[in-house]
């Protein structure tokens, strides 16, 4: 866009609310690092420029994630070094709030030109997985997933002048922030879901869309975080998918100048602490954070340090820094739906200017256009409707001290209920139950069925000849060519895949035959044909019954769900961070 068009649009006068395009009716209603930690000396991948650190809030990058979260412990490790600094935590909420404010860009056609020439766009996905058929539509008939990210990235003056050590500047990014936004089919309810930045996890094979440089599929765990300097956010979206199986239709990613230019923009955010805290140990590190105990309205570079706050919240991990952003979140959309720091259309403009300048999106975001619409969808979920979680995680042992991994069964329910649209609040779902197919299914004596055995995990070895007894099962109900694979495909739950909708049905009518619910049925590009995969709910015995132990309906309470219309939450403030 050339530099008299731009002056055309800057000359545009200022228009009202109601020529801004701007509904009122959407704010209507509604390890521990102690001060007194002991460290142990030695070479540790916690020293300057560790990929896996957690000096994001430390004054001079030596922070690190393998600091072990109980005791203030700094442990010994083998991992290799790569580059960090001290200030990695960024905003995942500007990315949400870009969707919830974009609505203000109806200035005109120019305007909207100028918006559109400041969004960056990478592709979807660099993964080799295709996602599963899910196609979003504006009459609201399936769910809607946004993937967020915060990117630590050094690679401009504004990030570099907020600070952070200097031997990161221009290094690859760390996808320190990511967050799934996940919009309920009928829009009445929405979940945003944290994943741990040290979390540890298979990273899938990426390619750089750019430059086609091939990232291989790691043979072993590798922090969550490092899936960014793999190709760009595609790779997180595809790491994302690969862990969760959630189809996610789009991104929206931002780096921490970002964070502070939004932050400003919304003129202030109420937070609480329970205590007087200041972010600092004797060691120096700390977001630098200092707030009096109750209430405080915080914006700008105060903001950015609350929400890289680790040192001082609950117990000083990085566990306690998402809890900390799901309250700013919330308490931001309250504010928000307010309108009271929103009725000035020229606040309205700056805010759209600084959320377009932030972003880096997919492709599939094609303009302020598209923006605008996804903040349409967001917007039909009321405030009492929106519920913040974190992945449910259990921390590592020996070299992989101060990490966090999945949590067997609890994170797969959360993952599960996000797939199966089920709120995560509690509250009756409104989805619809599973669609029969409408293709016959063919005789089971026709029918070929493979079994394999997904009946062990990372802790648990699988139950020996397992699908071998199952398609016994099979063959006792008139299955005549189900065969057992000698192949182990670890499953939390057993489900039954099919490649093409031609034998959708056959694979619904091997479920009837077993007593499967039909929701375990799902189409996968990984099979060439009706496979059974007996997961870890289905050990033992002939007769498939659902885990006994949970709910497939409730947030298990390790996902520490927060309501988004909770104005009562106050974090707490860890000992030794008080003044």
């Amino acid at each position: 866009m050339g530099q008299s068009t731009d002056r055309q649009w800057e000359r545009q006068r200022v228009p009202h609310a109601g020529e801004l395009g701007w509904d009122d009716s959407l704010y209507e209603g509604d390890g521990a690092g102690g001060a007194g930690g002991e460290n142990v000396t030695g070479t540790t991948d916690e020293s300057p420029g560790s990929s896996a650190g957690n000096g994001d809030d430390t004054a001079d990058g030596t922070g690190g994630s393998q600091r072990a979260r109980k005791g203030g412990r700094r442990r010994t490790g083998t991992r290799p070094r790569s580059r960090r600094g001290k200030r990695r935590i960024l905003l995942w909420v500007s990315s949400a709030l870009a969707l919830l404010l974009l609505g203000t860009a109806g200035a005109g056609y120019l305007y909207f030109r100028h918006l559109d020439s400041k969004l960056k766009k990478e592709d979807l996905t660099l993964g080799d997985k295709p996602m599963a058929d899910h196609k979003v539509n504006s009459a609201g008939q399936t769910p809607l997933n946004i993937l967020l990210i915060g990117s630590d990235a050094r690679d401009s003056k504004a990030n570099q002048d907020l600070g952070g050590a200097k031997e990161t500047f221009g290094g690859l990014p760390l996808a320190d922030v990511q967050m799934l936004l996940h919009v309920s089919a009928d829009r009445s309810n929405m979940s945003v879901v944290s994943m741990p930045r040290d979390t540890m996890l298979k990273m899938p094979k990426c390619t750089n869309a750019e430059t086609g440089e091939v990232y291989p599929a790691s043979t072993g765990d590798v922090q969550t975080n490092e899936s960014l300097g793999r190709g760009g956010p595609g790779c997180t979206v595809a790491t994302w998918y690969e862990l969760t199986g959630i189809p996610i239709d789009h991104f929206m990613m931002i780096d921490f100048a970002g964070v502070v230019s939004m932050a400003d923009a919304i003129g202030g955010v109420p937070v609480c602490v329970t205590e007087n805290i200041h972010s600092r140990n004797a060691e120096g590190k700390g977001s630098g954070l200092k707030l009096k105990k109750g209430e405080s309205v915080i914006q700008g570079e105060q903001a950015l340090q609350w929400l890289r706050t680790r040192y001082g919240f609950e117990d000083g991990s990085d566990l306690a820094r998402t809890h900390a952003q799901h309250m700013y979140m919330n308490s931001m959309v309250r504010e928000l739906r307010k309108g009271a720091k929103l009725t000035d259309p020229g606040k309205l403009m700056s805010l759209a200017e600084a959320a377009t300048d932030a972003l880096t999106v997919d492709k599939g975001i094609d303009g302020v256009n598209k923006l605008y619409g996804l903040a349409e969808e967001l917007k039909k979920v009321p405030t009492n409707r929106i519920t913040m979680a974190t992945m449910p995680n259990v921390y590592g042992t020996g070299a992989q001290s101060g990490r966090v991994f999945p949590k067997p069964g609890d994170a797969e329910q959360l993952f599960t209920m996000v797939r199966d649209d089920v709120p995560l609040d509690g509250k009756a779902s409104k989805r619809k139950p599973p669609a029969e197919s409408k293709d016959p299914a063919a005789a089971p004596a026709d029918t070929g069925v493979l079994v394999r055995n997904g009946t062990g995990s990372d802790t648990r070895a699988p139950t020996p000849q397992r699908a071998t007894a199952v398609a016994g099962l099979l063959a006792g109900k008139g299955y005549t060519k189900a065969v057992s694979d000698a192949t182990l495909d670890p499953h939390e739950r057993t489900e039954v895949l099919f490649p093409n909708a031609e034998l959708e049905g056959d694979a619904q009518a091997v479920a009837k035959s077993l007593g499967i619910p039909v929701s375990s049925v799902k189409k996968s590009t990984d099979v060439s044909g009706v496979t059974l995969v007996v997961g870890a709910d289905w050990r033992t015995g002939d007769t498939y019954r659902k885990s006994a132990a949970k709910d497939e309906d409730k947030t298990p309470d390790t996902a520490r769900a927060l309501n988004g219309a909770d104005a009562g939450q106050c974090m707490e403030v860890q000992p030794g961070f008080t003044w």
